[in-house]
C-alpha cells in the first residue's frame, strides 16, 4: 500500500508492517533451553552454585504452588468478568479452614477440602455483592480482603487458642502431607549436580528439584492447570464463561444465563485461592499462622496479568516469582547477584528483538539502556545486599509487567457491571 505526501501530493510507500511473532512450543522448549544456558554461564562466572541447585529448585517449587492458584483462581474470575482484588482475602481463609480441616479429622486431604471450601465461601460473597448487587467490584474485593483477616483472627482466638500448641494468632502442627519422588534418580542426578559441569550440572539440579519430595499436594496444583486449560478453551462450558467476560449481552440473547455462569467462575475462583491459602498451611509451614499469605494473592493476580490471562502463561509467572524468593534461602544475596547478570543479558535479548522483529526504536532503546544499568550494578559490586535480596520477588513482578504491558490483552468485559436485559 502507498500512502501520499500532504506537502507534494506524490504517493509515499507505507512503512512496512511489524511482523507479529507467535509463540509455539518449538519456541518455547528453544526458550527454555537457552535460559538454562544462561543461568549455567552466569553460575560458572559468579560460583553461586544455588541458582540452579535441586534445593532452590524446590523451593522454587513450593513457593510458586500458592502465588498459582491464587492466579488460577484470579483467571477463572476475570474470564468471566468479574476483577477479583479478593484473592488474598480467599487465600486467608483457605489458610484457616485448611488447618482446621486438618486438625479436626487428623488428615491433611480433609483440610484441602476445607481450605477449597473457606475459599469458595468468600467467592461466593465476591459473588452476592458484585454479580447479584451490583457492588463495584474494586470495593467488594477490598472488603473481602479486610474481613477475610478479622474473621480468621477472631476464630484462631475461638478455636486454636484453648488447644495444645495453639493460639491466637497460630494452630497447633497439622499432620504432615506425603511426598512422592521417582525412584532411583534422586542420587545420581544429585552427584551430576555436584560436579558443577556446563549445563549438564544445572540440568540435572533441575530436574532433581522436580523430581524428588515434591508433595502431593503440589502434583495436585500442576493438574489443574492444564484442568482449567481444558474447562475453558475446549469445552462448551467453558466457552460459556469466557462469553461472560467477553460479550455478554451476546451471550444472553444466545440463551446464556450471565448471572449463572459469573456466579460459579467466583466461587470457582476463590475455592482454588482456598487451596493456595491451605497449601501454605498445610505444605510450606505445616501450621496456621497469622499473616502467613504475606501478599501471595497480589502477586498471583501479577502472576495471571503476566500471563496474558491464560493458564499457561501464568503458571510461567508464578514459577518466575517462585524462583526469584526461593533464591533468598539459598545463598540470598551471591544468588541474587549473579540473577543481575541473567536480567541484563535477557533486557539485552529484547531490546535486539523489539528493534530486529517488533521495529520499536524508542521501546529497544528504553530496554537497552535498562540492561546496560543492570549490568553496571553487576559489575560492581560482589553480592547483593540483605536487605534487597527480600525485594527481589516485588520488584521482579514490577519488571516483567512493565515488559509485558504491550503484548497484554484482557477480557473485553473485565470489570464491566452487567445486568439482566442490558440488551433491550
Amino acid at each position: 500500500m502507498t500512502a501520499t505526501d500532504v506537502a507534494s501530493g506524490k504517493p509515499v510507500a507505507a512503512p512496512p508492517p511489524a511482523r507479529r511473532f507467535k509463540l509455539t512450543f518449538p519456541v518455547l522448549l528453544i526458550g527454555l533451553a537457552a535460559l538454562v544456558i544462561l543461568l549455567s554461564l552466569a553460575r560458572l562466572l559468579t560460583g553461586a552454585n544455588d541458582i540452579t541447585s535441586g534445593g532452590t529448585i524446590s523451593a522454587a517449587l513450593g513457593l510458586a504452588v500458592p502465588i498459582g492458584l491464587a492466579g488460577l483462581g484470579g483467571l477463572w474470575s476475570e474470564r468471566a468478568g468479574v476483577v477479583n482484588i479478593g484473592l488474598e482475602g480467599m487465600m486467608i481463609l483457605g489458610t484457616w479452614f485448611g488447618a482446621w480441616g486438618a486438625l479436626q479429622l487428623d488428615n491433611p486431604w480433609a483440610g484441602v477440602l476445607a481450605g477449597a471450601i473457606g475459599g469458595a465461601i468468600g467467592g461466593a460473597v465476591h459473588a452476592l455483592a458484585t454479580v447479584t448487587f451490583g457492588v463495584d467490584q474494586i470495593i467488594s474485593g477490598v472488603a473481602i480482603n479486610i474481613v477475610g483477616l478479622g474473621f480468621t483472627q477472631y476464630l484462631s482466638k475461638l478455636v486454636f487458642s484453648p488447644m495444645k500448641g495453639g493460639g491466637a494468632k497460630q494452630s497447633p502442627r497439622v499432620p504432615t502431607m506425603g511426598t512422592f519422588s521417582v525412584p532411583g534418580i534422586g542420587q545420581p542426578l544429585l552427584d551430576l549436580q555436584n560436579k558443577h559441569w556446563f549445563v549438564v550440572s544445572d540440568v540435572a539440579g533441575i530436574l532433581h528439584g522436580l523430581t524428588q519430595n515434591v508433595s502431593y499436594f503440589t502434583i495436585l496444583a500442576i493438574l489443574l492447570v492444564p484442568l482449567s486449560f481444558y474447562l475453558l478453551w475446549r469445552t462448551a462450558f467453558g466457552l460459556r464463561i469466557r462469553s461472560c467476560g467477553e460479550r455478554p449481552v451476546a451471550a444472553e440473547s444466545l440463551g446464556v444465563n450471565v448471572y449463572l455462569y459469573k456466579w460459579i467462575a467466583v466461587i470457582v475462583s476463590g475455592g482454588l485461592a482456598g487451596l493456595g491459602g491451605a497449601f501454605l498451611s498445610l505444605v510450606a509451614a505445616g501450621i496456621y499462622r497469622d499473616g502467613q499469605t504475606g501478599g501471595r494473592g497480589y502477586i498471583g493476580l501479577a502472576a495471571m496479568i503476566f500471563g496474558n490471562w491464560r493458564p499457561g502463561g501464568l503458571a510461567g509467572g508464578a514459577a518466575l516469582f517462585g524462583y526469584t524468593d526461593a533464591l533468598q534461602l539459598r545463598q540470598g544475596g551471591t544468588s541474587v547477584h549473579a540473577l543481575l547478570l541473567v536480567v541484563a543479558l535477557l533486557l539485552a535479548a529484547v531490546a535486539v528483538f523489539q528493534l530486529v522483529r517488533q521495529r520499536r526504536n524508542r521501546a529497544a532503546l528504553v530496554t537497552g539502556i535498562a540492561a546496560i544499568a543492570v549490568f553496571a550494578v553487576f559489575a560492581v559490586t560482589d553480592t547483593v545486599p540483605d536487605a534487597f535480596t527480600s525485594f527481589t520477588p516485588h520488584l521482579t513482578t514490577l519488571l516483567v509487567l512493565s515488559l509485558a504491558s504491550q503484548r497484554l490483552r484482557m477480557p473485553a468485559a473485565d470489570g464491566v457491571p452487567y445486568r439482566r436485559g442490558q440488551a433491550n
